[in-house]
């Protein structure tokens, strides 16, 4: 090789560096999501939290843009990372219930037929990570590593103790009971192993790791802690930062979400370590809302909690940063849902991703850039199929909140806590959302495997769900 060209090449990587440059900035941005268990809307210090400081994911709104108008795709665990991890409405493709820890049962997860954003991404030369709750199938063909993730670290059900001395089944195969899952060794790729630490921790210690591993590619790292999900659990460490909280549910809770936030902290200062800060979007959110009887969560003026429609149980705390991209301390007001999060990064990378199925979310840059002064979504639905149960809410914050066919009509923009039902005032619109949602829900299809609270009826069909098979 010309021995000058070797030179003004090394040359020239010097002024980028000395400049201030990211050589890694000319590359697709990564792509970090922090998922939350079971957060309350009220309980990070971006929406007013007094109780638990949370100063490192404060930082992501801080740095970026909080979302005061943020939701989920339902009420509860499975069905919402279904909709997040695919884009879509996950009653498009029936998984509208949570699912089972059934190992051995193919069709109890997410369908072959939808593609994962980590799938997606892999078309754009991403490499993907999932960490800690999977909760999306525990047979072997619907497990992170077969749906686009290059390693996994953590646990295929939808929840897990948090103290390793409790990990005392080796596999799938002990579990003789659903919430047995919850006792399983963790998962790396496909092998089990012995971890020494606290859950939320060993999950924190694991990103970093892997950022430090894919530092020179483009990554999409899906952190998806079970904190603060029940069982309430926390270690000593975080306990004694909340000695003054008397409600000892409370304490514990508060406890735990201190735990995520030390490992947010890490993983911002990883980024800039490594210099890949600028080039990297992070986003932080729950899965649902708090379910404030079970945990001591707080949603604050949200009315309802996890499992229910009112805003308490779909309406999350959402922040997301990407620097010279997103504004600082930006607020943004309109509608938007985790969705958006899948069409979002697939419009920025530098290597065009052509989707496998149509996504419902949409890239929000444009909008927080600026270029677009209109609204993401004219309209957003959510559907509980078993419970005759649905909820639709416009851009300008009308709402409809239907159970058994009784219907209940809130203006958000005015009464964001559902207090008063204007339904008799504003028939009309009532009926412009009903028609809406029926033609949505025109398009979605019925359940398509049995979930929680249906445990017994799928066990007379499926006696040998925990047994393993050869």
């Amino acid at each position: 090789m010309n021995k000058n060209f070797v030179l003004c090449a090394s040359l020239f990587m010097s002024l980028l560096t000395a400049s201030g440059q990211n050589v890694s900035s000319h590359k697709s941005p990564n792509l970090i999501i922090i998922l939350a268990d079971d957060l309350g809307y009220a309980d990070v210090g971006f929406n007013g939290c007094q109780d638990i400081p949370t100063p490192n994911i404060d930082k992501i709104a801080a740095q970026g843009v909080k979302f005061t108008n943020a939701y989920v795709s339902y009420a509860v665990c499975g069905p919402s990372r279904a909709g997040l991890m695919t884009g879509r409405y996950q009653d498009r493709f029936g998984f509208g219930r949570n699912p089972l820890f059934a190992p051995n049962d193919p069709e109890m997860g997410l369908p072959l037929s939808e593609e994962t954003l980590a799938a997606a991404l892999k078309k754009g030369n991403y490499k993907s990570v999932a960490l800690g709750k999977w909760h999306l199938g525990a047979h072997e063909s619907l497990r992170p590593l077969k749906r686009g993730f290059d390693d996994f670290y953590g646990f295929l059900t939808g929840g897990h103790q948090y103290f390793p001395e409790l990990w005392t089944l080796k596999d799938e195969y002990e579990v003789k009971s659903q919430f047995d899952a919850y006792k399983t060794k963790l998962l790396r790729n496909n092998s089990r192993v012995e971890e020494t630490e606290y859950l939320t921790d060993a999950l924190s210690r694991e990103v970093v790791n892997y950022i430090d591993k894919y530092k020179d590619e483009p990554f999409f790292i899906y952190l998806a802690y079970n904190a603060p999900h029940g069982p309430l659990q926390a270690t000593q460490k975080y306990l004694d930062r909340f000695k003054s909280v008397e409600d000892p549910k409370r304490k514990i809770y508060a406890a735990m979400v201190s735990a995520i936030d030390d490992g947010v902290g890490d993983i911002l200062n990883k980024l800039d370590q490594l210099g890949l800060t600028d080039n990297t979007i992070i986003c932080f959110l729950s899965d649902n809302g708090g379910p404030e009887k079970h945990n001591a969560s707080n949603n604050g003026i949200l009315r309802g909690g996890k499992g229910e429609l009112f805003e308490g149980g779909i309406h999350v705390p959402f922040a997301m940063k990407w620097p010279k991209k997103i504004p600082e301390g930006m607020v943004y007001e309109k509608p938007v849902i985790s969705l958006d999060i899948f069409a979002t990064i697939i419009a920025q990378s530098t290597i065009p991703i052509k989707t496998k199925n149509i996504l419902d979310g949409v890239n929000l840059m444009p909008y927080l850039a600026g270029q677009n002064t209109g609204v993401p979504h004219d309209y957003l639905f959510w559907r509980k199929f078993d419970q005759h149960n649905y909820a639709s809410r416009s851009a300008n914050g009308d709402k409809i909140f239907v159970k058994d066919n009784t219907v209940n009509f809130f203006n958000l923009n005015q009464d964001i806590s559902e207090n008063h039902d204007l339904l008799e005032s504003n028939a009309p619109k009532a009926d412009t959302l009903k028609a809406y949602y029926n033609n949505w829900n025109s398009k979605m299809k019925d359940p398509i495997f049995l979930g929680l609270g249906s445990d017994k009826a799928y066990d007379e069909n499926h006696p040998n769900r925990y047994i393993k098979q050869h």
